[in-house]
């Protein structure tokens, strides 16, 4: 009897336990033997698998919506469960500074993950499914943050992504879980300002600071008092323009002169009269690729070899990097649904392609695609079909990192065979 696929052995085994545990906590009414232990039968098992050969597989449109029908488990009040890459939703828009809506971006992503399976989810750019590869891949649902205390919003985010990226990876693969025995999580957003509490987390998790490469539109660095105003508040420092300003402020990013964070796909426009606001940026240690420069670098190739550049691949001991993807880096043509849209950005599929040039070569530790308002996407769903593939592609490249990873410890170690994976 064949079982579907690796996520159906596992809920079998899982509801396998679950009936255990459930018998061995029943006792019998009326003085019986509380330490009577139940076992699930092998007919009883037969019978499970093949309710699940029956039932088990899900067509696109099909199911409860989870991330490309990924297992689901609320993970912030799991903490047994064990993962190497988790799908996090943060539904959370009110530190926007134009259009909210965000909020409900998590959901529509994940709808429109839906015609991506693990029976059909092979990559063949990179040569791998990296939903039946060695990862453990899981939805954990979103993060349940207040709408009306940004304050505690930011707090409930930080201590959140603390959580989850302290949380153990599971043991015994074959394949060695990479980040030093660390999850990665790829965030659903809401609004760009969760990148703040997830660069504290990483901070924390890793013990050092985290370099970042941003797709925007739009710089982030902005200093609060840009934003001009009477009524001055602490709080209002804390919005989806001025996070990595803050990030910086607070010693989460890398500030060294050789280790440089970078924008890639600018066209914003700036304050006041003058490029002050690039001068600030560059003191914040960033370098900047506008939108424009995809034309004088020669494509996306030429973009790529931009960011790769400021890295030393070489490095035993790797940068940590952070992806922070705001879906505004795509031109409104390909990408209406989103809170600040600015014409003459880039397509959708030339930032595949740099991504696809940039996750599986970079030590990437955590990833975000942020801004996606459905409110005002059209009825294609383009804007978070779009983000849905975004996501894709950030997982396929963790993955094959992974692989590749482990395969040259394996070769150090004298376990592989001397060949590559196919995969590879």
């Amino acid at each position: 009897m064949r079982i579907t696929s690796l996520s159906s052995a596992a809920i079998l085994l899982a509801i396998g336990n679950q009936l255990v545990q459930a018998c061995q906590h029943h006792g019998h009414g009326g003085g019986g033997d509380d330490k009577q232990q139940w076992a699930i039968t092998p007919e009883e098992l037969a019978e499970l698998k093949e309710l699940e050969r029956k039932w088990g597989t899900d067509w696109s449109f099909s199911g409860i919506t989870t991330f490309a029908h990924l297992k689901h488990v609320k993970c912030l009040t799991t903490p047994s469960e064990k993962f190497d890459i988790a799908i996090v939703g943060a539904p959370f828009d009110t530190a926007t500074s134009y259009r909210p809506g965000a909020r409900f971006g998590p959901r529509a992503i994940r709808q429109a993950s839906s015609r991506q399976t693990s029976f059909r989810g092979f990559n063949p750019r990179a040569g791998i499914n990296p939903y039946a590869s060695w990862a453990t891949i899981i939805d954990c649902g979103d993060i349940p943050i207040t709408p009306f205390d940004n304050a505690v919003a930011l707090e409930q985010m930080t201590e959140a992504f603390v959580e989850l990226g302290s949380r153990s990876v599971p043991v015994g693969e074959k394949v060695k879980s990479r980040g030093k025995g660390k999850p990665k999580l790829i965030t659903l957003g809401g609004d760009h300002s969760l990148a703040l509490p997830a660069l504290r987390a990483l901070k924390k998790v890793y013990g050092r600071e985290v370099r970042v490469v941003h797709f925007d539109a739009h710089l982030d660095t902005w200093h609060p008092a840009k934003y001009p105003s009477a009524w001055p508040s602490t709080q209002s420092h804390f919005n989806h323009g001025s996070m990595f300003w803050l990030a910086g402020q607070e010693g989460l990013l890398s500030n060294s002169s050789s280790a440089s964070n970078i924008h890639a796909g600018l066209r914003t426009r700036l304050s006041g009269t003058d490029t002050s606001d690039l001068v600030d940026d560059s003191s914040q240690n960033w370098l900047r690729i506008s939108a424009d420069d995809i034309d004088d670098l020669g494509g996306p190739a030429g973009v790529i070899a931009a960011i790769i550049d400021q890295f030393d691949l070489n490095d035993p001991d790797p940068d940590p990097v952070y992806l922070s993807i705001d879906i505004d880096v795509l031109d409104p043509a390909f990408a209406p649904g989103t809170g600040t849209p600015e014409p003459g950005g880039w397509t959708t599929r030339e930032l595949i392609r740099i991504l696809r040039g940039l996750v599986d070569v970079l030590n990437v530790v955590g990833a975000d695609v942020v801004e996606v308002s459905p409110a005002y996407q059209g009825r294609g769903e383009e804007t978070a079909l779009a983000a849905a593939q975004v996501v894709y592609e950030v997982l396929t490249g963790m993955v094959k990192r992974g692989l590749r990873e482990s395969f040259s410890e394996e070769r150090a170690e004298g376990e592989g065979d001397g060949k590559a994976h196919d995969e590879l």
